[in-house]
């Protein structure tokens, strides 16, 4: 009889352990958040107060306001970090000189980022963009503080997809003249597309899940931020969080957990088919 491997035999438990907890969360979510969705659903259709009604009252504490939120947020912070992000990681990795002082600088800077509790990066929001700057409690100044906490993660995720790609495309790419610029642009980044997009898909999941640093700076106004510059509005989570902390909407809330579920799966599926399109042919 083969004997079973202690390490292999730890791995294999661990990977059930893992898989067991996230079904079961998941599970749970659905179990108590769909029957009420289907409620909702039916309120709506029969003109009766609903959690999918456009405009936030006290009597049905719709989620609308909050999904258009944190549309918002995720596409204007996405777009500010992954600019910075990628344009410094691609500096580090490709213009950087080897031992360059100024270089680890950054890269501690950027681990020690990762670190910060999120509510730390909201007492900065407030205290600076909120009240320093006077944007004062706006989509704005949540947008830019989530902007500042998930930069380090997509300079991190992309450094190493770029590191990951071998030098040989690199050689034979100035082999055939082709300047730096467009060796990056042309064969490098489409190589590391998939390291890049990896770390956009799991920056898109902070942004959905932050609470504590939006509660700071955007606040937890039920509109819609039409002028996201001088309007706070709350996202999805806050409008779960604000739902179970008054404690008279829980199945409300259960509903609005299982929604911010279907958009995390949504917009990482929607990712994973644009990482395909970008790959392909590659």
């Amino acid at each position: 009889m083969k004997k079973l491997n202690p390490l292999k035999f730890l791995v294999y438990a661990a990977a059930f352990f893992t898989i067991a907890v996230v079904v079961y969360i998941i599970g749970y979510i659905l179990y108590k958040g769909a029957p009420q969705i289907v409620t909702e659903i039916s309120n709506y259709m029969q003109g009766e107060y609903s959690l999918f009604d456009y405009k936030y009252s006290s009597k049905n504490v719709s989620l609308v306001p909050s999904v258009i939120n944190t549309l918002i947020m995720i596409v204007i912070s996405l777009g500010i970090s992954t600019v910075l992000g990628v344009s410094t990681a691609i500096y580090l990795v490709e213009y950087a000189k080897t031992g360059n002082k100024f270089v680890e600088i950054i890269r501690i800077t950027s681990e020690t980022l990762s670190g910060i509790p999120s509510i730390i990066y909201g007492l900065f929001g407030m205290i600076f963009f909120v009240t320093y700057v006077g944007l004062g409690f706006s989509l704005i100044s949540g947008i830019l503080t989530v902007a500042i906490m998930i930069l380090p993660l997509i300079i991190r995720s992309t450094e190493e997809a770029l590191k990951a790609v071998p030098m040989s495309y690199r050689e034979a790419s100035f082999g055939l003249g082709a300047a730096k610029l467009r060796t990056i642009w042309v064969i490098i980044l489409p190589s590391a597309m998939n390291g890049v997009l990896a770390g956009i898909i799991l920056a898109i999941g902070r942004v959905i899940g932050e609470t504590a640093a939006l509660l700071y700076t955007s606040g937890t106004t039920t509109q819609v931020a039409t002028n996201f510059m001088e309007s706070g509005g709350r996202t999805l989570s806050v409008h779960m969080y604000m739902l179970t902390s008054e404690g008279t909407h829980f199945e409300q809330a259960y509903a609005t957990a299982a929604i911010l579920l279907l958009v995390v799966v949504l917009i990482n599926a929607l990712s994973y088919v644009l990482a395909k399109r970008l790959t392909k042919g590659r």
